[in-house]
């Protein structure tokens, strides 16, 4: 019965976050963290459904020809070493300092969702950019748990790269964050296999639903807010945690 649960939330989130274009991840590891898994397994679940869901969008993107090699690379191959390293970190640090950090990307995720205006801070055309960028996110989500994609988007609109660019940069560059973490998490906590195969067929299926829904005139800014209350709701949860 514990495998259906988890499995139909994992089913409705990934449906929810593809239809806002963006990762379920954030919020499968706060509530099955909040069902009793242990952090760092919920951290290696979520991973392994983000992975399964983004590299469908990857192949497919390939596939159309819309990829940008020479803007996607730098970040990929950062995210591909930084990554790694931040899970690898995650066991020398008390892991109640990672679920604050986690908690303070809930609401920034969030905030992002509801208040940005997609206002350019600086116009950063650079490769070397493109590598800091990966290092610095890759490490960050490699340590949280995270595809990075929610971390990743505001920061490249930011920078002043175009949102469509970003949109399929994203989906090309996460899956080689959440292996590479995923794959560090793996080899030091134990994992069931069975929960794995579980939740990676509910993403898939619920991602490829969500996209579906998307194309039907549906208000992204609805769902949208939809998301960004979830996920403040989470980040509260979190934080009633540490203040008793």
């Amino acid at each position: 019965m514990e495998y259906l649960l988890y499995g139909f939330i994992t089913f409705l989130l990934s449906i929810l976050f593809s239809m806002g274009g963006a990762g379920s991840g954030v919020a499968l590891i706060p509530i099955l963290h909040f069902l009793g898994i242990d952090f760092t397994v919920a951290k290696a679940i979520g991973l392994f459904a983000g992975a399964s869901t983004t590299i469908t969008s990857s192949i497919m993107n390939m596939k159309r020809k819309i990829v940008e090699y020479k803007f996607v690379i730098p970040i990929a191959s950062m995210m591909l070493i930084f990554a790694p390293l931040g899970a690898y970190s995650s066991r020398f640090i008390d892991e109640d300092i990672v679920k604050f950090v986690f908690m303070l990307m809930l609401f920034y995720s969030a905030s992002m969702m509801l208040f940005s205006k997609k206002k350019v801070l600086y116009h950063v055309q650079s490769s070397l950019a493109l590598f800091m960028v990966g290092a610095v996110v890759g490490f960050v989500a490699g340590l949280l748990g995270v595809g990075g994609g929610n971390i990743l988007i505001p920061l490249l609109a930011l920078l002043g790269f175009e949102p469509k660019k970003v949109a399929v940069a994203v989906s090309f560059v996460v899956p080689f964050s959440a292996l590479g973490s995923f794959a560090t998490y793996a080899s030091y906590i134990e994992l069931d296999w069975t929960l794995l195969t579980i939740v990676a067929v509910s993403a898939i299926v619920g991602g490829y639903i969500g996209n579906y829904l998307m194309h039907f005139k549906l208000e992204q800014e609805h769902i949208k807010k939809l998301m960004a209350i979830l996920l403040y709701a989470l980040a509260l949860k979190l934080l009633w945690h540490f203040i008793f």
